[in-house]
């Protein structure tokens, strides 16, 4: 699947935070990023830009706050025609704390919203885009917001957002195939002078193939993860869609090196991927933090219990 349009965002870094809070060291960071660069991949999203007066730094790595400094420790001396990502979420930034992007590592900055605050991370692309940024929406949790609402959210966005792409979320891992082509459909229908993006979650081991539908129907902005790594069930494996994509400017090889060498022992120590738990909260439109919390129970393969206790099931 060749279109030269097509851009690759890697959040390998941001998304797997999610299941350490965001304490990958620098070796490892450095390790991906050296990979990803040989990979040809358009973005590399190393993890938030969280205001510290809010988390504490001896609760959460280094990724849950990308300061300037600490990316320059991963970047520098990399050949890198990859451009840096990190996201924010609303409330949780200090907007004065960010830096024109003449003066940052930073190229991107990708704003994560529920349809509810549209308004807000409209605002913040502006605010963003002055300073020089590129700017996306991440719209979350759509399975939960395709009313009215969502088709309003749409239009604000064509109307009143720099953004270079507005990302529709498959938070939780809900949608097939068929969801995937309406709200593409949708969105390109209302937003005409930006991309579409996608980010799909693996609850159902559906997002590569939800990931295929979107570019199908004319989206251009795709994130992935390196084996897939993220939060609960992942996110679409970045190898996977490099070898589908078949652009002559992406090489798996090393994105396989490097699999081989640190993520395989990384999945030794923490869980991510499908396992029935996060397929349940899946199937369910559920949020997977009750599944994360029962894999990190005594009764983590009590797998019926768990799913009579989403469903509120009689049982006998």
């Amino acid at each position: 699947m060749y279109r030269e349009e097509i851009k690759v965002l890697d959040c390998t870094i941001r998304d797997g935070g999610l299941i350490n809070n965001h304490d990958f060291d620098l070796r490892f960071v450095r390790e991906v990023y050296k990979a990803l660069s040989e990979s040809g991949v358009d973005y590399i999203e190393l993890g938030y830009k969280n205001s510290k007066k809010l988390f504490s730094s001896k609760e959460y790595g280094l990724w849950k706050f990308c300061e300037d400094d600490v990316i320059h420790k991963v970047i520098d001396g990399v050949e890198s025609k990859a451009k840096i990502s990190v996201m924010v979420d609303i409330g949780r930034v200090d907007m004065e704390d960010v830096k024109p992007a003449k003066d940052s590592p930073v190229d991107m900055i990708r704003v994560a919203s529920y349809v509810k605050d549209i308004d807000k991370a409209i605002v913040m692309t502006q605010e963003f885009d002055k300073k020089g940024y590129e700017t996306t929406i991440n719209i979350m949790a759509v399975s939960r917001d395709q009313g009215p609402a969502l088709v309003e959210a749409f239009h604000q966005t064509e109307k009143e957002c720099p953004a270079k792409a507005i990302y529709i979320v498959d938070s939780f891992g809900y949608f097939y195939q068929e969801s995937v082509e309406e709200l593409i459909k949708q969105a390109k229908d209302i937003i005409k002078t930006k991309e579409i993006g996608y980010h799909g979650h693996n609850n159902q081991q559906l997002a590569f193939s939800n990931t295929i539908e979107a570019i199908i129907h004319g989206t251009n902005f795709l994130d992935a993860t390196i084996y897939g790594i993220g939060r609960a069930a992942g996110n679409c494996p970045l190898e996977l869609l490099i070898g589908f994509l078949k652009n002559p400017k992406f090489d798996i090889r090393p994105i396989l090196d490097v699999i081989s060498k640190e993520f395989i022992p990384l999945r030794d120590k923490i869980e991510w991927g499908y396992v029935i738990p996060y397929a349940i909260a899946g199937m369910l439109n559920e949020h997977p933090r009750a599944a994360m919390a029962l894999r990190g129970s005594d009764k983590k393969e009590n797998y019926r219990e768990f799913y009579e206790s989403l469903v509120d099931t009689d049982v006998e």
